[in-house]
């Protein structure tokens, strides 16, 4: 499958183009970016062609695969989906629900495939839990908790990137919390409540289609002592945790992408596709105008 990369950022430059170039089922055939210069540098280490003109390079490969920000993406999936491209897109899918409704209908009228690079869930031992779960039921609550120290003073960390400045927390590790809950607790009927707490700091109530409850604390801003993600949820089964490790980004990225080729060559919607991004965004709206709304 010839693909070609969207984007020059940090996770295109730490993360997408090293996976893509390495991969044996891949051929990534050129890298377009925003910034022409950087698209030429990224190119030009991993041996491929830099394209000025971004819809040449949909024109010229089978798929692509995005790490920009969600509403720069948001318009180019659609565009690539319209040219029959295959997507490998970032989380989230678009910050509105308009922009992820559009890549949704491309990808729908075109009959290509989609995968949405949620990273924990291309983690096998997360996914394992995942399945393991939801075929357990009768889970009663549950606590996800993201919590980061991006923009903390002192940190260096190379995604503090204006959209996340922009968006916080919510938009850019609650997809991650969501795509671990949906699966396991089932849909969200409601989104019954969202406050704010320390600097960017969100915390989101949900009432799921299950039956149980869940909650969400979101951060970009924790001291860094307090950092890391983790799941716990209680039921009739008892209590059990999402496993504990280091995410390894390549591989989870590499697994993602062979779920595209797969999801290609079988025409099976993949569980983590745009319809479920879409659904994510719809989710983290709802929670955005609550907490816009501010206290009742």
């Amino acid at each position: 499958m010839r693909i070609g990369l969207l984007g020059t950022g940090p996770w295109a430059q730490m993360v997408h183009a090293p996976v893509l170039a390495a991969h044996d089922g891949l051929d990534l055939a050129g890298v377009w970016g925003r910034r022409p210069e950087a698209a030429k540098e990224l190119a030009d280490r991993h041996g491929t062609r830099a394209y000025d003109d971004v819809d040449a390079l949909l024109a010229d490969v089978d798929a692509v695969a995005v790490a920009l920000p969600p509403d720069v993406q948001a318009e180019l999936a659609v565009r690539a989906a319209r040219a029959g491209c295959h997507l490998l897109l970032d989380k989230p899918i678009a910050t509105t629900v308009e922009g992820g409704r559009a890549v949704v209908r491309a990808v729908e009228e075109a009959g290509v495939s989609s995968v949405v690079f949620f990273t924990t869930r291309f983690v096998p031992e997360a996914g394992d839990w995942i399945a393991e779960q939801a075929a357990v039921g009768g889970w009663f609550t549950a606590h996800a908790q993201w919590l980061g120290g991006v923009f903390v003073e002192g940190s260096d960390s190379p995604f503090a990137t204006p959209w996340r400045r922009e968006k916080g927390a919510l938009w850019d590790v609650g997809p991650h919390a969501l795509s671990v809950l949906l699966p396991v607790l089932g849909d969200v009927r409601r989104v019954t409540a969202a406050a704010p707490g320390p600097g960017d700091t969100v915390h989101v109530v949900l009432d799921h289609t299950g039956g149980a409850s869940s909650v969400l604390t979101l951060s970009l801003t924790a001291p860094s002592a307090a950092s890391g993600a983790g799941v716990e949820i209680h039921g009739e089964a008892g209590t059990t945790r999402l496993p504990q490790g280091g995410t390894d980004a390549f591989a989870a990225l590499t697994r993602a992408a062979d779920a595209l080729r797969a999801a290609a060559a079988d025409g099976r919607p993949h569980p983590c596709d745009a319809a479920f991004g879409l659904r994510v965004t719809e989710i983290l709206t709802d929670a955005q105008n609550l907490l816009d709304a501010g206290p009742r």
